[in-house]
């Protein structure tokens, strides 16, 4: 099998010839630019200013050359556009607090303050508030929130989210067309679009750092609250994004084809550590609906598996992800509660694919020793390989300053186990 049957399989619940493993495919397998530079030094691989294809998280391009290095097998197609607001080409030079060299989009526009503090303009505005920071020494960005205060009595959901999310363009549909048929025809790699659109209330989107100036309820506790103060709110933005969703997922139709055998959809997190971030009842009279009519037009009109992130302990849903339409789950975060690993492959590896669980990026990649990372990481192929619905993938992106060797470990890992024809 080449790359994209090796995914194939995996995610129709068909045993491949073997795992196959995924870096940087979409914005929550991917790695931070730090460690990326790192890790292709280690590697003896030529080093450059590393391009950002996702500047919140400051996540680093996976090239070509580490791919075929470590035995990936997908590749992302990503949006015009980012979280920034930014569509601008990866060329222009910024240098991490660490002082990994990047290349961020053209129109990229920041001050550093004199606490040290690296504050970015939306969309490249720099008539708008600051609605991005970083520390000095940071890996990654965090929002500021600047929406005004609201009149909780004249609530106004529509109108407040209106700007968040919008139909795409020709321009849109022009590059996705191109880039598919590049990635679909010059490798042999599956391909996931990125498409999103349905990161129903993802508190990475709801501040709208993309924004000039962002309105309604935008702060992350008053949001959760708005659930059981205001739900008719919540619902009427939902309603709002799945119809434009709708809308952009036909014009992606149409641009893409056949071309991609994953689409992400949201990355909006569900758990914590230790429970879900709201109940069953609210997820399912607020947010079920609206990613059901969504997979449903997917399933009814592509041959794309959804691919959905939801970090922590969310195995209360996983029943309700299935039903809903689901076809991948990631990151499979098994230190959270009830997420034990055998449980899920027991219980429903036969109804939903896992992307991710390989290892623990909190603490077994980040500070164990290298063979920690083996041991973990064997265990982990072994529970969730058989049968298929299980590609590999770190349980979340690799953060920052994790040793390089702990990396190439799990990878010599994952190449062991290949070679040794165990499923």
């Amino acid at each position: 099998m080449n790359s994209r049957e090796r995914v194939i399989a995996a995610i129709n619940h068909k045993q491949p010839d073997y795992v196959p493993m995924d870096l940087g495919g979409c914005g929550q397998t991917g790695i931070n630019a730090g460690t990326l530079y790192a890790l292709r030094k280690a590697y003896g691989l030529e080093t450059h200013p590393v391009k950002i294809c996702e500047p919140l998280q400051m996540l680093g391009t996976v090239e070509p050359d580490l791919l075929k290095k470590i035995g990936s097998d997908v590749v992302p197609l990503w949006n015009r556009g980012n979280l920034f607001g930014l569509t601008g080409a990866p060329e222009k030079r910024w240098d991490m607090g660490d002082g990994t060299p990047t290349l961020m989009p053209l129109d990229f526009e920041y001050d550093v303050l004199e606490n040290g503090y690296t504050m970015v303009y939306p969309g490249g505005n720099r008539q708008a508030p600051y609605a991005l920071h970083m520390p000095p020494g940071g890996s990654f960005f965090d929002n500021i929130y600047r929406s005004p205060p609201v009149d909780e009595d004249n609530l106004t959901p529509v109108e407040d989210y209106r700007e968040n999310y919008t139909l795409k363009t020709e321009e849109d549909c022009i590059h996705w067309e191109k880039e598919s048929k590049r990635l679909y025809e010059e490798t042999d790699f599956a391909v996931m679009g990125v498409l999103g659109g349905m990161g129903l209330g993802d508190i990475a989107e709801i501040p709208g750092p993309f924004l000039a100036n962002p309105k309604g309820i935008r702060d992350i506790e008053g949001w959760l609250m708005a659930h059981v103060q205001y739900p008719e709110y919540i619902n009427a933005i939902f309603a709002y994004e799945t119809e434009v969703a709708l809308k952009n997922l036909e014009m992606y139709r149409q641009a893409v084809g056949d071309r991609i055998q994953v689409i992400w959809l949201s990355g909006t997190d569900f758990g914590t550590q230790c429970s879900l971030m709201q109940s069953k009842e609210i997820f399912r009279s607020l947010y079920k609906p609206y990613y059901k009519k969504v997979n449903d037009w997917v399933h009814k009109n592509t041959s794309w598996k959804t691919f959905y992130h939801s970090c922590g302990a969310v195995e209360p849903l996983i029943g309700e992800f299935i039903d809903m339409g689901m076809d991948i789950l990631n990151p499979v975060q098994c230190s959270a509660a009830g997420m034990d690993p055998r449980k899920l492959k027991e219980t429903y590896g036969d109804r939903i694919v896992f992307w991710g669980g390989g290892v623990d990026t909190q603490k077994v990649l980040p500070t164990g020793t290298p063979a920690e990372v083996k041991k973990q990481v064997t265990e982990r192929l072994k529970i969730f390989s058989p049968g298929g619905g299980f590609v590999f993938a770190t349980i979340h992106n690799i953060l920052a300053a994790v040793p390089p060797e702990n990396i190439m470990a799990m990878y010599e890992a994952l190449r062991e186990f290949r070679e040794s024809g165990k499923r």
